[in-house]
């Protein structure tokens, strides 16, 4: 059952972060072309729930599943050259101190679009956006570099 969830786990969590992506595009895209509030609201909140879903799934998997042991890119990648496991640690460092920092962010954010505070949400939105979407692509990357690439 632990292989199981070692070879399942990874695959579903970078979907989940592909699917926040999806729909952070989505929201922004119905709000700045469509002007449809109801629409990026919903898709937002949705983003919103997606990303927890990821992180309550990636938390268990790293935790629970792997012990707390750290995957190591050399360990799944023996062959890979030594300028793409650098490149990897450098995606993933970003990633992660970027995804710690934009999640507050993601919360303030929603706080204030739900409460009808525009002004202040959009001051959020424009510098949490950029942010969540990046952290959402390089989590699909960081993913398929350590189990597909090579």
């Amino acid at each position: 059952m632990n292989f199981l969830n070692q070879l399942i786990c990874p695959g579903w969590n970078a979907s989940l972060n592909g699917l926040a992506g999806l729909l952070i595009i989505a929201g922004f895209l119905a709000i700045k072309l469509g002007k449809n509030k109801k629409l990026h609201s919903t898709i937002m909140l949705s983003a919103v729930l997606v990303s927890a879903i990821f992180l309550a799934s990636y938390l268990y998997f790293h935790l629970v599943i792997k012990g707390s042991v750290a995957t190591r890119f050399q360990d799944k990648n023996p062959l890979a050259p030594e300028f793409v496991k650098y490149l990897y640690y450098t995606i993933l460092i970003s990633h992660t101190i970027l995804a710690i920092v934009v999640t507050p962010m993601i919360l303030f954010t929603a706080y204030h679009g739900i409460k009808d505070n525009i002004a202040k949400h959009m001051k959020l939105a424009r510098v949490t956006f950029p942010i969540w979407l990046y952290v959402s692509i390089t989590g699909v990357v960081v993913y398929w570099m350590l189990y597909r690439m090579y």
